[in-house]
């Protein structure tokens, strides 16, 4: 990677980490911080945390696709400008629905799938991986980042200095948007990251992808549904002040990424990949059934510190298979829905536990997370088996002695070679490869 690959690549991580910060700082927070507001109720309050989710769910295909039409770097404007007129909304707040109007207008900012475009744009074919590697550790660090500064700014400035943090977060990522990343002279047409509209059904369409999209919406209603309980339950152990919750989320966090080192390594075998996935949504079940049993002050926190334990891996494998099972050139559009759920997974964590909290009490709200996670451990037993997949890209230029259905024809012919979709306006094919078979030297003498 050239210099300018590497600033890119690391700029956009950092626009990353200003959505994920303004997502996840207000997490540990606001279900004790939040009863201080007017109208404040457990229900409004899950409806707060959830509603980003809602905004993102509903904007993120709708504002990548926009970003085609009227430029990568105009629609990430707009999306950090309402960012922070949302952060700033609720910063200012008295009542609940204040907050929830901002968090909802924070959501607004839907720029997930514009960043993704635009670090393709500005990156050589060759480097995409890297790049998306660099953008992968910024959006890992924002979650353990987040849980302890969100409590560590409200020690000091109250929950309005948590949104007056997400809104210079906000202006921050404008800065380096206008001053340091470059505008892309071409848009490339990249399918790796690309959403398309008529391949959307067909990605709806496929059950295996079905699973993970629930997957993921499961992974995220369970953490905001949880995590309306969470403060509160570090409170009710009577030996963990809110002023000390950012010292326990950082040890505990930091506990999960170690323990979780062993499963994250087998979790890249193949022949391990399900059962790993089957074990961790195991280990976040049971970790909902031992805070439903209201234990006590280490029972408390050897639970939570497995239910991180459990999000982290999930949040990395998911992903994985998705870009596994998509089919080739798909990839950027199963993303695309993959991400929607996500959020709509936030949205009705947030609002189903808030519900539940208003007409009962802690421990139902985790038996019922339970219960779900048991029925989405029971639907993911029917996951296909994958093989040792992978993907690649070819490129060829206009001096080439082959037509395109050429060239198309020669690398199905390769062994190894799943699937393969060709773009002929951009001169690049993408090819969905089983890692056992495929030899990269025949992939080279293509054009000969």
């Amino acid at each position: 990677m050239n210099k300018q690959e590497v600033q890119t690549a690391a700029s956009i991580g950092l626009l990353y980490q200003v959505r994920m910060l303004g997502l996840f700082m207000i997490l540990p927070v606001l279900p004790i911080a939040g009863r201080e507001l007017s109208h404040a109720t457990p229900a409004l309050i899950g409806l707060a945390l959830g509603i980003y989710g809602l905004s993102q769910a509903v904007l993120q295909i709708p504002m990548g696709l926009m970003s085609d039409k009227f430029g990568r770097k105009n629609v990430i404007l707009v999306g950090l400008c309402l960012f922070v007129a949302g952060s700033l909304v609720a910063a200012f707040s008295e009542s609940i629905y204040g907050v929830i109007a901002g968090r909802f207008l924070q959501g607004c900012g839907a720029i997930a799938s514009s960043l993704l475009a635009l670090m393709s744009d500005l990156t050589r074919i060759d480097h995409r991986s890297k790049s998306m590697a660099i953008i992968g550790v910024s959006i890992g660090a924002s979650f353990g980042l987040a849980l302890v500064l969100g409590p560590l700014v409200h020690n000091f400035f109250g929950l309005r200095g948590v949104f007056l943090f997400a809104a210079v977060a906000g202006v921050s990522g404008i800065l380096v948007l206008l001053t340091v990343i470059p505008a892309p002279k071409v848009r490339t047409r990249n399918l790796e990251t690309m959403l398309q509209k008529d391949r959307i059904g067909s990605v709806l369409r496929d059950s295996g992808l079905m699973r993970l999209n629930v997957g993921i919406f499961m992974v995220h209603y369970l953490l905001m549904a949880s995590f309306i309980a969470f403060p509160l339950i570090l409170e009710a152990t009577g030996s963990i002040p809110p002023g000390k919750h950012y010292v326990y989320y950082f040890v505990m966090l930091l506990v999960s990424f170690v323990v979780m080192t062993p499963f994250m390594w087998l979790s890249d075998k193949t022949r391990y990949a399900n059962p790993m996935l089957l074990i961790t949504i195991a280990i976040c079940m049971f970790s909902l059934v031992l805070l439903g049993g209201a234990g006590g002050y280490y029972t408390v926190l050897g639970a939570i510190t497995l239910f991180f334990m459990a999000f982290n891996l999930l949040e990395v494998m998911l992903p994985a298979r998705v870009s596994k099972m998509a089919a080739a050139g798909s990839r950027g559009t199963a993303m695309g829905v993959y991400s929607s759920s996500q959020f709509a997974g936030i949205f009705a964590g947030g609002t189903v536990g808030g519900l539940i909290l208003s007409h009962s009490d802690i421990s139902t709200l985790m038996w019922v997370n339970a219960t779900f996670c048991l029925l989405w451990l029971m639907l993911s037993f029917r996951l296909p088996k994958l093989g040792d997949i992978a993907s690649r890209t070819y490129c060829y230029d206009e001096s080439s002695v082959l037509s395109a259905n050429q060239i198309l024809e020669r690398l199905l012919s390769i062994r190894g070679v799943i699937d393969v979709v060709l773009i002929e306006e951009e001169k690049i094919a993408y090819l969905k490869i089983d890692n056992n078979a495929f030899d990269d030297s025949e992939l080279a003498m293509i054009g000969n």
